[in-house]
């Protein structure tokens, strides 16, 4: 499983490849990146950058004042060292890229990623996803005299989501493979 840190890092060096951002700003995209779910708190957010700084990932530009603010923002930006780890972070074909706190962020920048990476983690987080949902309905068919009603409504609901998302990840690996013999195509649509 990757750490929280390497996922949060990944997030911040692909958003500041779209351009450089302040801690403001970056802590409001991962939020919008990590769902309604999760949040991340300035806590986490500026550790990380702290620590990427002293990595030489990022480097601060000159700070900017605002005029409601008094004290300066400070702005980041990624460096060489920032891409390669980015390249390599998302080379990472792995478990870790399978995984709930990862997929989601690494699925995000799958723009810039080679398309035998992209399958290679659809089709893992797919693998993962399907395994999980097996395990699920055996114990859903055994369980479900000895729970109430809304209990079994839970595991039901949690059933058919992973259903879905196993059926989206299934169209995304098909319209990768049919991108790779015909040329581009539009994803399709999510559900």
């Amino acid at each position: 499983m990757a750490r929280r840190g390497e996922s949060i890092e990944l997030a911040v060096l692909g958003l500041l490849h779209e351009g450089p951002m302040h801690g403001y700003e970056l802590r409001k995209r991962l939020n919008l990146m990590l769902g309604w779910g999760r949040v991340l708190s300035y806590g986490s957010l500026y550790p990380t950058l702290k620590k990427m700084l002293r990595g030489t990932l990022i480097e601060e530009l000159p700070p900017e004042m605002t005029p409601v603010s008094r004290r300066p923002k400070i702005v980041y930006q990624v460096t060489p060292a920032g891409t390669a780890e980015f390249e390599r972070l998302m080379s990472d074909v792995g478990p870790a890229a399978w995984e709930d706190d990862d997929f989601g962020i690494r699925f995000a920048f799958f723009g810039r990623a080679d398309m035998e990476i992209r399958l290679r983690v659809l089709e893992g987080r797919r693998t993962r996803l399907q395994e999980r949902l097996d395990r699920v309905q055996s114990q859903l068919s055994m369980t479900e005299a000895e729970v109430d009603r809304y209990s079994a409504e839970l595991q039901r609901h949690g059933v058919e989501s992973a259903q879905r998302e196993v059926q989206w990840l299934s169209d995304l690996i098909n319209a990768e493979r049919n991108q790779q013999q015909h040329g581009p195509a539009a994803p399709p649509a999510t559900p």
